[in-house]
């Protein structure tokens, strides 16, 4: 019991701590992991071994091959995360310090926070935080406070006079007129354009419910002096779930992936999203109109569902801009901050919801994106854009196939598939227990029905990218809205083609692996004229 209540403070008031080696890999662990994989070789050896049988071996082949290629491609992250976090970022790590060291500090610094009617205690941590890293900085700073609601305001002033009456902190206040976080950030980043930033100062972009830790921006800002092209960059996430304890271990689990997947991405000198939680920007773009207009109109043409404004995935919009200008990026992987997420309601839905929202904002955002070509930005991260459209259809066919054996076969094909799930997912947890600060033995199924749903929600919205919620923004949506005959014949046709989609995923495999063959010329002409 001791040892889980310290965890737990150390997560709720220090989410920079990391367990060493030793205490994260106790004796304990790793027998619960030797016998994990102990249970599964029993049940393998106990269970009729269907899978290389004539009339289903060929489904075995395909999963076989599939799983080989996108483990491979997890290996490659993995192995690209290793050589960022071990050998490159230290080195860039190195020459910041040593230019914070010099004594230099930003000129003024600068706070683009943008909240909505926020818990009160949350907000009072995310002023705390933001006045710790001005106290360590030593510079006069400016909070832009981007809000729509008077609540929001008097709890931040209040705040600001009880906990930084000795620091030399403005609060300007942007009151929007029109609803949505997009519109709040761009109309800050008008008034900071009017208010004439140069354009080398750094402008920290963040939530309202984002708590900086302590020393992080000490971390991130010398790194722009160090190194002139460094246009913008964003920080390690860690989440604090005021909900169900599933639900903390689905968001611990996927911010382990986030870890592995910045740091791989950032060796090519770009990332996949400037994370709206928080990121560093210079001034020299942010404040251009290109830039605001973007983010507050971003839009799509879709041949379905006409022109329509995106909603959320601000982050993606800023990133999407500064992809395409060719700009540099990094992520700094010992900048921390976490973020208190609040679940109300369903949980299941909330989880629903958010892979809506991310996965919507990645298909609107991936095509345009992977449109620029591989000569605007390193091969690499383009075919990380691509990959990520494949991955949506490839995870879908193991279990369409396994489905497909079990029913050809016996319930003993299924049997091996599970645990050649459970084997394979604790393999590639054991990556993701590296980059997590506890052994979650729960991860394995955790890793595998987050796959699975996210991909089904994907499949799901890829026909509806104009239909958006934002549960947290006060439930705001698009795309929903009309009963006229346009409207239902573009739902119908969306409906259609997810169907065309699904069958068609369906018959694919089927047809690959044997199970059924397509009918000779000479049968469709007798069936049809006779």
């Amino acid at each position: 019991m001791a040892r889980s209540v310290r965890q737990q403070r150390y997560e709720v008031d220090d989410p920079a701590y990391w367990p060493s080696w030793r205490e994260k890999w106790r004796p304990g662990v790793l027998a619960k992991i030797a016998l994990y994989f102990g249970v599964c070789f029993v049940v393998l050896t106990l269970v009729p071994n269907t899978i290389w049988d004539d009339d289903v071996k060929q489904i075995t082949y395909v999963i076989g091959i599939l799983g080989i290629w996108r483990y491979s491609w997890w290996f490659t992250h993995a192995a690209r995360a290793w050589v960022f976090g071990r050998f490159v970022y230290p080195k860039m790590r190195e020459r910041a310090a040593e230019v914070w060291r010099r004594g230099w500090r930003p000129r003024h610094m600068h706070f683009l926070v943008t909240t909505y009617r926020e818990h009160r205690d949350i907000t009072e941590k995310v002023v705390l935080g933001i006045c710790r890293q001005v106290r360590e900085a030593g510079v006069p700073a400016t909070i832009w406070l981007g809000s729509s609601d008077p609540y929001d305001e008097r709890i931040i002033a209040e705040h600001l006079r009880l906990s930084a009456p000795d620091l030399d902190i403005t609060l300007h206040i942007v009151r929007q007129n029109l609803p949505g976080k997009r519109i709040a950030i761009s109309l800050v980043l008008r008034a900071m354009a009017r208010a004439g930033l140069p354009p080398d100062d750094l402008i920290v972009f963040m939530d309202g419910d984002f708590v900086i830790a302590p020393g992080a921006l000490r971390k991130c800002l010398p790194l722009f002096e160090a190194d002139p092209e460094l246009q913008a960059l964003t920080t390690d996430e860690d989440v604090i779930c005021r909900g169900p304890r599933w639900m903390q271990r689905w968001l611990t689990m996927r911010f382990a992936q986030r870890r592995i997947a910045m740091q791989s991405h950032a060796l090519s000198g770009r990332v996949l999203t400037l994370t709206g939680r928080m990121s560093v920007f210079r001034a020299k773009h942010v404040t251009k109109y290109e830039f605001i207009r973007l983010l507050e109109a971003d839009y799509l043409d879709d041949w379905l569902w006409g022109s329509f404004r995106f909603l959320s995935g601000d982050d993606k919009s800023t990133w999407y801009y500064l992809l395409k200008v060719g700009a540099k990026m990094t992520y700094v992987p010992d900048a921390i901050g976490y973020t208190i997420e609040v679940i109300e309601g369903s949980a299941f839905m909330r989880m629903v919801e958010n892979f809506r929202r991310w996965s919507g904002n990645m298909l609107r955002n991936g095509r345009r994106a992977i449109a620029l070509g591989p000569r605007r930005m390193p091969f690499f991260i383009w075919w990380c854009l691509i990959d990520q459209r494949i991955a949506i259809w490839t995870m879908l066919v193991s279990p369409t196939l396994a489905v497909l054996a079990t029913s050809l076969k016996s319930a003993s094909y299924m049997v091996s598939y599970v645990i050649y799930i459970a084997v394979t997912r604790m393999l590639l947890s054991l990556f993701l227990f590296a980059y997590s600060r506890r052994v979650d033995l729960n991860y394995p199924w955790i890793l595998y029905l987050n796959q699975l749903t996210n991909s089904c929600v994907k499949v799901y919205i890829i026909w509806r990218l104009a239909k958006q919620k934002w549960a947290n923004r006060g439930g705001q949506t698009a795309g929903f809205a009309g009963r006229g005959w346009q409207a239902i014949a573009r739902e119908t046709m969306a409906r259609y083609l997810t169907l065309v989609s699904v069958t068609m995923l369906i018959l694919g495999t089927v047809l690959y692996t044997g199970l059924m063959e397509l009918p000779s010329w000479t049968f469709i002409k007798l069936s049809v004229f006779y």
